[in-house]
């Protein structure tokens, strides 16, 4: 049963910004003929569309026992005290404060983050950083899937 899901998806102007490689493929490839040129923009412009559609498709799922964050997966008895992070703090984590052991599911676009310390001795990374468009539901999720 899956207690809490959130998809990290891009912003909608970002699929704007996928057009621009189709547009520049276009104007290098007038040249061979206009019917080759929009097959190339299209095609183009498709494949930078999926690359940022599967970008954004990483999610957090919690259910029961466990957590998954992208493609880590970790039971919820390993982790310890997590710690809600404003738009500075998760600045500052993501940056400055940054442990290179920490685990990171990063993306720039989302401004707020959970940040969760990890208490099993078999796993070297002090802590989860999670970006998350709804920190104070996942943790409160993740206190009611421990309590």
């Amino acid at each position: 049963m899956r207690l809490y899901e959130e998809r990290l998806g891009v912003p909608g102007t970002w699929f704007w910004v996928a057009a621009l490689p189709g547009v520049m493929t276009f104007a290098v490839l007038l040249f061979a003929g206009p019917a080759i040129a929009v097959g190339a923009m299209v095609t183009v412009t498709a494949l930078a569309g999926w690359g940022l559609h599967a970008y954004g498709g990483v999610g957090i799922v919690v259910t029961g026992s466990h957590l998954r964050a992208g493609a880590m997966r970790f039971p919820l008895a390993s982790l310890g005290a997590a710690e809600m992070l404003d738009e500075e703090e998760a600045f500052l984590w993501r940056t400055r404060r940054a442990d290179v052991r920490a685990l990171m599911l990063l993306r720039s676009y989302v401004p707020t983050a959970l940040r969760i310390e990890i208490d099993d001795p078999d796993c070297p990374a002090p802590y989860l950083y999670l970006s998350t468009r709804r920190p104070a539901t996942l943790l409160a999720v993740l206190a009611f899937a421990r309590a």
